[in-house]
C-alpha cells in the first residue's frame, strides 16, 4: 500500500546507557492501513511505539505525525494532535476504581469538555460499538472477562474519534475465537471509521488476517516494510523461523481458508 504517510519515523536512535535499541530506523504508517510490526524480544517494539506516541524523547531522529513534529509543539498544539491518537495498551490500563462506563466517559470530560451525563451516554455510544452490551458498562474492569477488558479499553481508545489507532498486542491473552472476533472487530472498525491502524504484535493470526504491511525490527532498525509475502520471503534467519516454523505455516494455511480470501 502507498498513498499519505500519516506517520513518519526518520533516522531514529534509541539507547539505553550503551545498549542501542534502535539505529537510523525509518518507517511510515500509511493513511487507512493496518501496519503490523513484529520483531524478536529486545528489538524495541514497545520502545518505538512510547517514540512515535511521545513518551519517550529519542536520542536522535525525527518523528512527524500529520506533518508535525510532537515533542516540538507547544503544549496546546500538541495536545490537540495526540487527540487525534486512541491507543490501546496490552493489559488495557483501565483504572479499576471506575465502571467501564466512567473510564470511557473520563477522556470525553477531561479532553473534549463535556458534562458527565454527556459522556457517559456517550460512552454507551462507543460500548455498542466495539459489541459490548450496555450492562456491562455498570461493571468494574476486574468484574469482566479478558476479551471483555479488550472491548471496554478499546472503547475508550476510540471514545475521541481518533484518526490513528495503536494497538499494543491487543490480542494477547485471548483464546483464539476470542482472539480472531478481536481482528474482525478491528477490521470493521477501519472500515467504518476510516482509521488508520499502527498494531504491534506477535499474533502470526493477526498478521495475516488484517495487515496490509508487516514490519520487521531486526537488527536495531526496521528489516523490512512490505506485503506479508514480500516480508516472509526476505532473507533473514529471523523472518524465515518465525513465518516458516510451524506456526507460520498453520497461520497461513488458514488465512487462505478463510471465507473471502485469495
Amino acid at each position: 500500500m502507498t498513498g499519505e504517510a500519516i506517520i513518519e519515523v526518520r533516522n531514529l536512535v534509541n539507547r539505553f546507557g550503551s545498549q542501542t535499541v534502535h539505529q537510523d530506523l525509518d518507517l511510515d504508517l500509511y493513511r487507512g492501513e493496518v501496519l503490523g510490526v513484529v520483531g524478536g524480544s529486545g528489538t524495541g517494539k514497545s520502545v518505538l511505539l512510547r517514540s512515535i506516541l511521545g513518551l519517550r524523547h529519542a536520542n536522535s531522529g525525527t518523528v512527524h505525525v500529520f506533518g508535525e513534529e510532537l515533542l516540538s509543539l507547544p503544549p496546546e498544539q500538541r495536545s490537540q494532535l495526540e487527540r487525534r491518537f486512541g491507543v490501546l495498551y496490552q493489559r488495557g490500563a483501565l483504572f479499576s476504581s471506575l465502571t467501564v462506563t466512567e473510564n470511557i466517559a473520563l477522556p470525553l470530560i477531561e479532553h473534549a469538555g463535556l458534562n458527565r451525563a454527556a459522556a457517559e451516554r456517550l460512552a454507551q455510544v462507543k460500548l455498542a460499538l466495539v459489541g459490548l452490551p450496555r450492562e456491562s458498562g455498570d461493571k468494574y474492569p476486574t468484574e469482566l472477562s479478558g476479551g471483555m477488558v479488550k472491548r471496554a479499553a478499546l472503547a475508550r481508545a476510540l471514545a475521541l474519534e481518533p484518526d490513528i489507532l495503536f494497538l499494543d498486542e491487543p490480542t494477547a491473552g485471548l483464546d483464539p475465537i476470542g482472539a480472531a472476533a478481536f481482528d474482525q472487530l478491528i477490521l470493521t472498525l477501519r472500515d467504518a471509521l476510516g482509521l488508520s491502524v499502527f498494531l504491534v504484535t506477535h499474533d502470526l493470526d493477526t498478521l495475516y488476517t488484517i495487515c496490509d504491511r508487516v514490519a520487521v525490527l531486526a537488527e536495531k532498525r526496521v528489516l523490512v516494510a512490505d506485503r506479508l509475502d514480500v516480508v516472509a520471503a526476505t532473507d533473514n534467519p529471523w523472518i524465515h523461523e518465525y513465518f516458516h516454523g510451524p506456526r507460520g505455516r498453520a497461520a497461513e494455511q488458514a488465512a487462505h481458508r478463510a471465507p473471502g480470501s485469495n
